[in-house]
């Protein structure tokens, strides 16, 4: 059921768009790639918060493991 939720708005989120296009005539792709571009630099702008604090993580338990501390 939840696969067929996310189908249906999915669907409805590209209805949307598709319309929109239609609104805007010309001017519809550049507000596509924009808003496309956008989400894109959010993402990958989370993607890297995530993977250095992975790292940081990582080093402070390298950190840990040298000085001893880690052993229980």
């Amino acid at each position: 059921m939840k696969t067929f939720l996310l189908f249906v708005l999915f669907m409805l989120i590209a209805i949307l768009v598709i319309v929109l296009a239609v609104i805007l005539g010309e001017s519809g792709a550049w507000y596509f790639a924009w808003l496309v571009g956008s989400g894109m630099i959010v993402l990958v702008t989370a993607t890297g918060g995530v993977l250095l604090d992975t790292q940081d993580e990582h080093a402070a338990l390298e950190a840990q493991a040298r000085s001893g501390n880690g052993r229980t």
